[in-house]
């Protein structure tokens, strides 16, 4: 028996566009097998009832549209936020914290139906069939996965035309001919790759940015804005309480209105390869922003550094596809740990691309005026105390001195 016969039933992520739709029909006519699509929402901005319509129109019997936004931002983005993740110092990872979700509902839905396989649309290129996979696993490590990418002949954007062609697939007139880059997107950001992006050299033109407004064309008087945390997840912008997904939304409606959160980077695909991406992040710019300024005044100094110091090990395992692995689980548990007393409000300015933190207050602080004050401190700190901590922590560097290693040298 081959391993086409062995697929009976395969749950597929299905966004209903050209190649998600041409891999629907590919596994009907491949694999003569009963397909389930899975479309999910997080926050894309695009109609998903469509894609509903279109897998009706493949014969698919059990179709799943959902709306995960609030799942995604509670249980993904907050967590991965209380770490202030970057990647490579500057990729707030809007793509890789969603694919974890994605592949968490795929299993789960190919449970609940009985299905023994499932299959995602990503390349054979990128990490995105890496981070579907490893969650697969994962999660059900017997599963079957399907890849089309990486099983058929279907190499070119003409070749995808013909086959849609030659099996009734409806083709936007805007991808008969060549699309100009690749777009993915949910409710942190949007990313955007490939085609006239792939010239490193060349700076992105202004139909790229799908997600903010150039902060030239942005207003010439700051917007400021009040974040409420607690236990380091925001709660309430200027004191009014919003869910997680819907005050993310309202950030990235300011963060737009003021040019904030465009990146163009060149970064280090898991594959081993570089890719240049130009990112949209307006909303979790300010939220990276606002969350350091209040861990500025509620996190013990050698708390906050030793955070520091894991967050790029952190962000590598996030970006690689390692969301469920063990490594993640423990370094979570050590970051939410530390978010305890994370609770309070900061100020923040917005002006042309600029997020600038110009107050912040917390009844967890530990910024202490009665010690920090050029005033009489009135004994509250011992300014002779810092001879001897001084010479305590020149000692080696006196000792080496007087056998000739001195400024530092081994």
């Amino acid at each position: 028996m081959s391993a086409h016969q062995d697929v009976k039933k395969v749950v597929l992520a299905y966004s209903g566009g050209l190649d998600t739709s041409v891999i629907l029909r590919w596994l009907q006519k491949t694999y003569n097998c009963e397909v389930v699509t899975f479309t999910a929402d997080l926050g894309q901005g695009e109609e998903l009832e469509p894609a509903r319509k279109k897998a009706e129109m493949f014969g698919v019997k059990e179709i799943f549209v959902e709306d995960l936004r609030e799942t995604f931002v509670k249980d993904f983005v907050f967590p991965m936020f209380r770490a202030n993740t970057l990647y490579e110092g500057q990729y707030l990872l809007g793509t890789s914290i969603a694919r974890p979700l994605i592949a968490q509902r795929q299993i789960e839905i190919a449970e609940a139906v009985g299905a023994d396989a499932v299959a995602h649309g990503a390349t054979g290129k990128g990490n995105d069939q890496v981070r579907f996979e490893l969650g697969y696993y994962s999660l059900k490590p017997d599963v079957k996965v399907i890849a089309p990418w990486r099983e058929w002949d279907l190499t070119s954007r003409t070749k995808l035309l013909a086959f849609a062609e030659e099996n009734q697939i409806p083709v936007t007139k805007d991808k008969r001919g060549e699309a100009p880059f690749s777009v993915d997107a949910n409710l942190l950001h949007s990313s955007s790759e490939g085609k006239l992006l792939e010239d490193p050299s060349i700076a992105a033109e202004e139909i790229v940015f799908q997600r903010t407004i150039s902060p030239e064309a942005a207003p010439d008087v700051a917007t400021e804005i009040a974040i409420d945390f607690v236990s380091g997840d925001p709660v309430a912008i200027n004191g009014v309480e919003m869910t997680p997904a819907t005050l993310l939304t309202r950030l990235n409606e300011l963060g737009r209105d003021n040019g904030i959160g465009r990146l163009d980077i060149v970064e280090n695909r898991f594959v081993g390869m570089k890719s240049r991406g130009i990112y949209e992040t307006p909303g979790g710019t300010i939220l990276l922003a606002a969350h350091r300024s209040i861990e500025s005044i509620t996190l013990d100094r050698e708390a906050a550094h030793l955070k520091d110091s894991i967050m790029p090990r952190y962000a590598e395992i996030i970006y690689n596809g390692f969301w469920f692995s063990p490594e993640r689980r423990m370094l979570q548990a050590l970051i939410d740990t530390s978010q305890h007393s994370v609770t309070g409000r900061v100020r923040m300015r917005l002006y042309k691309g600029n997020v600038t933190c110009v107050g912040r207050e917390s009844p967890h602080s530990l910024y202490d005026t009665r010690v920090v004050t050029f005033e009489d401190d009135e004994g509250a700190y011992n300014q002779q105390d810092a001879q001897g901590f001084i010479k305590l922590n020149a000692l080696r560097l006196r000792l080496g001195g007087q056998i000739g290693r001195r400024g530092g040298t081994l």
